[in-house]
């Protein structure tokens, strides 16, 4: 007799129901640790259970998922958005039942879980996500004390995260207070523009001991980062490298996808797409689909629906980038699109990801080099 089993997992525990077609066989309340977590294991096989089902919640599903893997012939992930909860007083042991009931009665279908080689390319990609924007919040925590000690040099660059305004701040660090010093490490084309005397205004400040020692300890902390960003980069070349190496070149064909998006894709999506039926699945998993919110003729919402942030951000970096490559087709149809229909630049630069979705799920479900569309006729949304 088919025997399934619901787990509903917390940040310290996790609650088993184990169910057949004659109703409730076990329920019990483990622990999290690895020697409960292998007693749960023990106590399904014990049971000849083959199917478990549980929720996606935040980080916690991923080490019971890990230590059932290898003892469980078939696991399920679950959105907790697609499984409706029983209506009335609720608990835990009653989620767990009722994951069990709906994983008995066929009423639910597993998330894409990719597998272990794939896991570790996410684990990186996401961490180089994590240091970026703690690289940005640093860096504007550094112009902060800049600016405190009336050292306004970022007034007239374009960025702080450019050469000039480095070199600037590593000078000051190591204790360079003097204006004519620190003015020949930024860049002519720059004092020419705003004007030599301005730069040495604004290269004029009050710097203490203090100030030093802080500009010093935040100039770390972001060398620090992107020296770990790019050890993770390093570690997905080598694997994609050695594991994808088809995937990562045919990628790179495609207008806007270099060597760093490329491994991005391949961490999120994975190097086999046959988990998503055809291209629109892997568009509205990723949250790139627009909303269809219709009620008695009026629409509602045409927003795009959620999904994995960290593959729809780097499509709409490399959609930006599609768009700058002169004479391919994505580049003509962002032209099209903002420039003779008058669209939203923003909105135009989301059909554009869209579109280059497409164009990897067919890439990577054929194993093929991209190749340019050329329509015969204007290119629409």
């Amino acid at each position: 007799m088919r025997q399934v089993c619901g787990l509903d997992v917390h940040k310290d525990s996790v609650f088993v129901c184990i169910l057949n077609e004659n109703g409730v066989v076990f329920q019990e309340k483990f622990g999290v640790l690895t020697p409960d977590v292998e007693q749960l294991a023990a106590k399904l096989q014990e049971l000849d259970v083959s199917e478990v089902c549980m929720e996606s919640t935040s980080v916690y599903w991923m080490p019971v998922w890990r230590v059932l893997e290898p003892y469980v012939a078939e696991m399920k992930l679950v959105n907790p958005y697609f499984i409706k909860q029983l209506p009335g007083k609720k608990s835990d042991v009653k989620d767990a039942e009722w994951i069990a009931t709906c994983l008995l009665k066929d009423l639910i279908r597993g998330s894409y879980v990719p597998g272990d080689i794939i896991q570790q390319l996410r684990q990186y990609d996401r961490r180089i996500s994590d240091l970026n924007a703690e690289c940005v919040r640093k860096l504007g925590k550094l112009d902060a004390a800049i600016q405190r000690c009336n050292i306004r040099i970022s007034n007239y660059l374009s960025t702080t995260d450019g050469k000039s305004y480095k070199d600037v701040v590593r000078l000051i660090s190591e204790g360079v207070k003097e204006p004519k010093e620190l003015i020949k490490v930024v860049h002519s084309r720059i004092v020419n523009k705003a004007g030599k005397d301005v730069i040495l205004a604004s290269l004029s400040g009050v710097l203490s001991d203090t100030d030093i020692d802080i500009i010093r300890q935040l100039r770390e902390e972001i060398e620090l980062a992107e020296r770990h960003k790019g050890e993770c980069q390093s570690k997905m070349d080598a694997i994609c490298q050695q594991h994808f190496p088809e995937q990562l070149k045919n990628l790179q064909t495609i207008p806007g996808i270099k060597g760093r998006s490329a491994t991005a894709i391949i961490a999120e999506v994975g190097s086999d797409v046959s988990s998503f039926q055809d291209a629109a699945h892997l568009v509205s998993w990723c949250g790139l689909k627009p909303r269809n919110e219709e009620s008695a003729g009026k629409i509602k919402a045409r927003s795009i629906t959620h999904g994995n942030k960290y593959l729809r951000k780097t499509m709409i970096e490399c959609a930006w980038a599609a768009s700058k490559t002169q004479g391919c087709f994505l580049n003509k149809f962002s032209y099209y699109q903002t420039v003779v229909r008058r669209k939203n630049r923003m909105k135009v630069q989301v059909a554009t990801a869209r579109k280059m979705l497409v164009a990897i799920w067919y890439v990577l479900h054929g194993n093929v080099a991209y190749r340019d569309y050329t329509p015969d006729i204007a290119p629409t949304a």
